[in-house]
């Protein structure tokens, strides 16, 4: 299939109410409003396709690009593909779910990841420490720098709080990330989350909430999560 043909399938499936929900979180025009759940039923379809992911995402239109993280060929991409990607994530669901998806799938995902948190591009920053939770979440602890994993923990404690308010947020969700992933870490990330404290994230006009790291990592280990991978961090 190509991109062009993709849209003409996505137009009439957008709904009015959902892309009002999906703009509160940054989302802009071009977009159709197709629920994730629609997107789902041509990801099954397409499966894994690098050349039409690319199309998709080039299109500029918000479903097209969501799209093209589903069903990107994480393996495929190359780092020019991943800064192209990074540079035009505008919005919380791309920058903060689709990007470091495909980012951690592929090989250049921890170098990228390190290389953009350090980035005074706020979104980029906040693209790359969501990339390192989605890392931590599908890679085995062993395959994991462990030491560095626990200076950025410290790096976070440090700064989170002075952090611009869309890295703030994924900072948070990293410490949670490592604290329920990572095994070894678990308890170093209770820790941090401890000193940190409450973090307090401008959600806009939307339910989004703030979790408080320690309570979400203690629950885990309640449920006995703790160390648990997922196969993908796409969803």
């Amino acid at each position: 299939m190509t991109a062009k043909e993709i849209l003409a399938e996505l137009k009439p499936l957008g709904n009015d109410g959902y892309k009002k929900v999906i703009f509160n979180h940054g989302v802009k025009e071009p977009c159709f409003g197709v629920k994730i759940g629609d997107l789902q039923k041509i990801v099954k379809r397409v499966g894994s396709d690098y050349r039409l992911a690319l199309e998709l995402y080039d299109t500029g239109v918000y479903d097209a690009m969501y799209l093209a993280g589903l069903i990107a060929d994480d393996d495929q991409m190359t780092k020019k593909d991943l800064q192209r990607w990074v540079a035009k994530a505008y919005c919380k669901p791309l920058y903060g779910a689709t990007v470091p998806w495909v980012a951690a799938g592929s090989p250049q995902g921890w170098e990228l990841a390190i290389e953009w948190i350090d980035s005074k591009t706020a979104l980029v920053a906040a693209a790359g420490w969501a990339t390192l939770s989605s890392l931590v979440s599908i890679k085995a602890d062993a395959d994991l720098d462990l030491a560095e994993l626990k200076q950025l923990l410290q790096r976070v404690q440090k700064t989170i709080h002075q952090a611009p308010n869309e890295v703030r947020s994924q900072m948070n969700a990293f410490v949670i990330a490592v604290g329920t992933y990572v095994q070894p870490l678990s308890v170093p990330a209770l820790q941090a989350g401890e000193k940190i404290g409450p973090v307090t994230v401008d959600v806009g006009n939307t339910a989004c909430q703030v979790p408080f790291a320690p309570d979400y990592i203690r629950k885990a280990e309640k449920r006995g999560a703790v160390g648990k991978k997922r196969k993908t961090a796409k969803c």
